[in-house]
């Protein structure tokens, strides 16, 4: 049965379907009246899929009850016990990690804990044009050349068959702690801890690698104790519970669902954070000029991108190094450096962005891959991600050298297995290597197979009949009157939001725009009225390009349905309510619509 469009919106200002989310109200009825909360958190949780026994544990997560015995995951044991063996023995051993928040996360937070126990184990983040993704065979025989024979990669390594079958030849023992979808066939390791290998049988598959290598020191911890290791060596137990700032920071910034154990170390990481103990993570802050509580919004779209810039654009270890320092005033240091290397990544970004917008808009396969020669490779995940959200389409972006060999990123939209396809087209040949996520993936690719690779991932598109319309997804419907600071507290109470938890989108029927100005360069700021007379502060950002800003300058005192987010202001120490525009449509537009 199709469902109707929600307020009869089938084409807004911008040229999106609003829909409605479905859910049960008798669920919705369950929940209120057997934890006594507010009809509204009732209906975002029942609408979230939250079951009533999971209700207290989402409300509140901790690890506890959260988090099961990493001994569960397979090769945990193997990999807890030569970290353990390499401690006792004094050995040299290294950390591999990727040039991403989530690597840069998980060494900083592997360091971290053994630099408590008095260990200083070597970090190498490889450089991402001249190495590129993963481990590499130069970077094994230099660690070796430096004594380790012990070498823990982070957030790669699962797919890395070359340089791990390399690492066995030299006599160096790799322990992979990953996420990445795996291949039927696993690389030649000591040790694989991934909740994304095809044998395992958990449900820890949304873990980024930061939560893995967490769980890893969880179960070396136990092991330690049970050992006598502390008591035997004078050591207090290093603090696991304080490094959690790290795994939020990973957990938020590499996309991962926030629900179950990454709900729980997103909401106690987050703790942590407030107290601004980590001097990299601190100078972060005041270099991007946050002064209030953070929230996964600061750490996935402020933080973030300042740590991903040293990979992207400049320095490709310089993230790790920061969130491993202690020194705040090096850390001010490599925070001012980071912040440099971002707003050269804004430019670069802006200037490959145009460009692959073109090329997208001639576009009419299900699958959008823009290409160029010599793109910078730092920024080609982000314009897939870009172009993603302007087609809405799965979206490709490659980056070819002067001998036709591309890198490329891809991004996904919901029901598309991106990772799955990018493996199968390795398997057929298509790719010369890749790999990724559900959501995410890179891959390098020859010019010659570029068309035959889209047409291999359009029919695996094709096949699963996927919604490929733009559209706005509705949480609930409204009344101005009920746009309050109350609601504000309500609904930051099932926070943090982010992937798997999306922060909530409202719909409000009937508007009448009362005002409305372009700030900076394209925004509009606005206020409108409700029959009832309430009057709704507004603002709508970006929006000069997509349809939405010249509909609220170009209708003055015309009826409009609103799709947004609630948000609280605050602006020199005055607390207000706003409404985030996300999109907006004409009364008179829907109700022909409707009529027709």
């Amino acid at each position: 049965m199709t469902v109707p469009a929600a307020l009869n919106v089938e084409q807004s200002a911008t040229g999106k379907l609003w829909k409605f989310r479905q859910y049960d109200e008798m669920h919705v009825l369950t929940l209120t009246q057997k934890l006594g909360i507010p009809d509204v958190c009732a209906r975002l949780m029942t609408i979230r899929g939250v079951s009533l026994d999971q209700a207290q544990q989402f409300i509140n997560p901790t690890l506890k009850e959260c988090m099961p015995d990493p001994s569960s995951l397979l090769d945990m044991d193997k990999a807890v016990t030569r970290v353990a063996q390499a401690l006792n023995n004094k050995e040299p051993f290294a950390i591999f990690g990727d040039y991403d928040v989530d690597g840069a996360t998980s060494s900083a937070l592997l360091n971290r804990y053994f630099n408590q126990l008095g260990f200083n184990p070597i970090v190498y983040i490889p450089d991402r044009i001249d190495e590129g993704y993963g481990p590499n065979a130069a970077a094994f025989d230099e660690l070796k050349a430096k004594g380790c024979k012990l070498i823990i990669t982070v957030d790669c390594g699962t797919t890395s068959f070359a340089a791990l079958e390399h690492a066995k030849i030299i006599g160096v023992d790799i322990i992979v702690l990953d996420h990445h979808v795996a291949e039927p066939q696993l690389p030649p390791a000591y040790a694989i801890v991934n909740p994304n290998r095809l044998d395992e049988s958990n449900n820890l598959r949304d873990l980024a690698a930061v939560g893995v290598s967490f769980m890893m020191l969880v179960a070396l911890n136990r092991q330690l104790r049970n050992d006598g290791y502390f008591a035997k060596n004078a050591l207090n137990e290093p603090n696991l519970m304080g490094m959690l700032d790290l795994v939020a920071l990973g957990t938020v910034c590499d996309v991962m669902p926030l629900t179950g154990l990454n709900r729980a170390f997103v909401v106690q990481g987050l703790k942590v954070i407030s107290k601004r103990s980590n001097p990299g993570i601190k100078a972060l802050c005041d270099v991007a000029g946050i002064s209030e509580k953070l929230s996964a919004y600061h750490l996935g779209f402020v933080i973030g991108p300042r740590i991903n810039a040293g990979g992207r654009v400049g320095e490709a270890g310089l993230g790790s190094l920061l969130l491993r320092t202690d020194n705040p005033f090096q850390c001010q240091e490599y925070a001012m450096r980071l912040h440099h290397h971002n707003e050269q990544r804004k430019v670069i970004e802006e200037q490959v962005l145009a460009e692959s917008i073109e090329q997208a808009t001639h576009q009419e396969k299900s699958v959008v891959i823009t290409h160029g020669d010599d793109w910078h490779p730092g920024v080609i995940g982000i314009i897939a991600s870009r172009i993603k959200e302007y087609c809405h389409r799965p979206a490709l972006t490659i980056s070819f050298d002067k001998n036709g060999i591309g890198k490329g990123s891809g991004r996904s939209i919901p029901g598309f297995d991106l990772g799955s396809a990018i493996h199968a087209a390795k398997q057929t040949g298509l790719l010369v290597a890749g790999g990724g996520h559900t959501m995410a993936a890179g891959f390098t690719v020859d010019r010659e197979k570029l068309s035959e690779f889209q047409e291999f991932l359009c029919s695996r598109l094709n096949s699963q009949n996927l919604e490929l319309k733009p559209s706005v997804t509705i949480d609930t419907l409204i009344s101005a009157r009920a746009v309050n600071m109350e609601l504000i507290e309500q609904i930051n109470s099932l926070q943090p939001f982010g992937a798997g938890n999306p922060s909530p989108t409202f719909a409000l029927a009937n508007l009448k725009i009362k005002f409305a100005e372009i700030v900076g360069s394209d925004h509009v700021r606005c206020n409108l009225s409700s029959s009832d007379g309430i009057t709704l502060k507004a603002i709508a950002f970006r929006c000069m390009q997509n349809g939405l800003g010249k509909t609220l300058l170009d209708n003055y005192n015309k009826s409009v349905h609103v799709v947004g987010s609630i948000k609280e202001n605050n602006w020199n120490g005055n607390e207000s309510v706003q409404l985030i525009i996300d999109d907006i449509c004409l009364v008179e537009a829907a109700e022909m619509k409707a009529v027709g």
